[in-house]
């Protein structure tokens, strides 16, 4: 063996122990995170916003509610006043008006400490993570997404950053922590376990410029893709615990669901946030897809030949074609648009797993 190839095998052992450690802090990260939300008392805000409701509903003109808020209530004449929290975001006429929860900190001292060591573990976990993704590069001296296993762990520390990015930028997001580590970590597990190949070259067709370009695009827009579309989920469990507080008479949330449902954003925060991140990510899935017929031209002769992993990404292209569509027509705004993201991420999610381990075809050159 010369000494090329020990350093390429050194690289890739390290960059192995880097994943292995980046789990590993993940892991703690998780941990922290369930401790917020556990340790995070119910949502005073989320209390207040269901009197809001309810007071609604009995008598929108007149009605006072009398309610304790952290502890403290307004006098007004002996009557115990509420005092309405403000309004972080208004949803459109004719439908709720309630503010944002907290976040999964519940408002309280315990819960937000518990909260910001998550974070601090996420990023001392990103840095491991990007740390082995680069080791990888080194390692084959290419873009580090050549196969599923080196695209899972890119993807994910895309994901992750871009998480870490929305909270430096004081965005409302600390909620998606936990759903986001956990399935960072349920990647990791998949890549390292099932998708795991050795450091090796591509075939002289793909080594092209157009592999960073096109792979690269593909991994930015499915990371957003998947924050968007944990954003459209809760939006839709939200919703609900929404229509239920309006409707006094009909089914209540269980007591854990409402302990979790009341700290997440607004349902039209969560409509907003969702649509705007798969509005401004359509158009680089757009040119993912164009690139990629660039570089298919480059290297097979030809820009479209219906090739599965073609087809299912101009399925996906559809898909969120129609959920904007959805979105600009009466009809279909709200819970229905939400389905058709959902829908539309799942052909994402076919696309990169169902396509690449169940369906030969070009894009098959490496395996998993």
């Amino acid at each position: 063996m010369n000494l090329a190839a020990e350093v390429n095998e050194t690289l890739a052992h390290n960059s192995n122990v880097l994943i292995y450690s980046a789990m590993a802090v993940y892991t703690l990260a998780f941990l922290a995170h369930i401790a917020e939300w556990v340790f995070g008392s119910r949502s005073a805000v989320g209390r207040t916003a269901a009197a809001i409701t309810a007071e609604a509903a009995a008598a929108p003109s007149r009605a006072q509610v009398a309610v304790r808020v952290g502890g403290n209530t307004a006098e007004k004449g002996g009557t115990a006043v509420l005092e309405r929290p403000k309004v972080i975001t208004r949803s459109a006429a004719g439908s709720r008006d309630i503010p944002d929860g907290p976040g999964a900190a519940g408002g309280t001292e315990k819960g937000d400490v518990y909260g910001r060591i998550a974070v601090g573990l996420t990023v001392l976990a990103l840095l491991f993570h990007t740390a082995g993704v680069l080791t990888r590069a080194l390692s084959v001296r290419r873009a580090p997404w050549g196969n599923m296993y080196e695209f899972s762990t890119t993807f994910a520390m895309v994901a992750v950053a871009t998480y870490l990015t929305m909270l430096a930028l004081k965005k409302n997001v600390r909620w998606i922590g936990l759903p986001l580590v956990t399935t960072v970590l349920l990647d990791l597990g998949l890549a390292v376990s099932v998708l795991y190949t050795d450091s090796d070259q591509l075939v002289p067709a793909l080594h092209s410029y157009w592999l960073w370009i096109h792979v690269s695009c593909a991994i930015v827009s499915g990371a957003s893709l998947y924050i968007g579309a944990v954003s459209t989920l809760l939006y839709l469990f939200r919703d609900r615990y929404e229509a239920r507080l309006e409707d006094p008479k009909g089914k209540k949330t269980g007591r854990f669901a409402a302990s979790v449902l009341e700290r997440v954003p607004s349902a039209a925060s969560l409509d907003k946030f969702a649509y705007r991140i798969n509005a401004t990510v359509f158009p680089l899935w757009t040119f993912t897809i164009i690139a990629g017929a660039i570089w298919a031209e480059a290297a097979w002769g030809r820009y479209w030949g219906w090739d599965p992993k073609e087809v299912w990404s101009f399925i996906t292209w559809v898909a969120y074609a129609c959920y904007l569509h959805a979105r600009a027509t009466a009809g279909w705004k709200g819970r229905k648009a939400a389905y058709l993201a959902l829908i539309a991420f799942g052909c994402y999610l076919f696309n990169y797993y169902g396509v690449n381990i169940f369906v030969t075809g070009k894009h098959s050159y490496a395996g998993v």
